[in-house]
């Protein structure tokens, strides 16, 4: 099985071929593929960490959806003074298909 450890958005995720990923917010349109540099390469018998070798895998995948995360709320609050803040958030996010990993 090949798979590949990715650095997306700030952080690392494990894809193989045919996996959707949901990262940070990409700026590319939907229908896009982009290409992410990969931090670790593994096929059946090999695993490769040596970053000179490292640039020559390519991992590409194709952007499905734009999506915000679920909505989570910040309340700050402080005893016997009236001291109420609230405010919520929502994460903007992006699917991708992984399309191929090539060496």
């Amino acid at each position: 099985m090949v798979y590949a450890i990715i650095k997306a958005s700030g952080h690392q995720e494990k894809v193989a071929v045919g996996d959707v990923v949901v990262t940070n917010r990409l700026s590319e349109a939907v229908g896009e593929t982009v290409e992410f540099p990969a931090v670790f390469y593994a096929d059946g018998e090999t695993i490769t960490t040596d970053p000179d070798e490292l640039a020559k895998v390519k991992v590409t995948c194709e952007i499905l959806a734009n999506e915000r995360g679920k909505k989570i709320r910040i309340f700050k609050y402080k005893n016997k003074t009236r001291y109420r803040r609230r405010q919520g958030h929502r994460q903007e996010l992006t699917r991708v298909k992984v399309t191929g990993i090539t060496r």
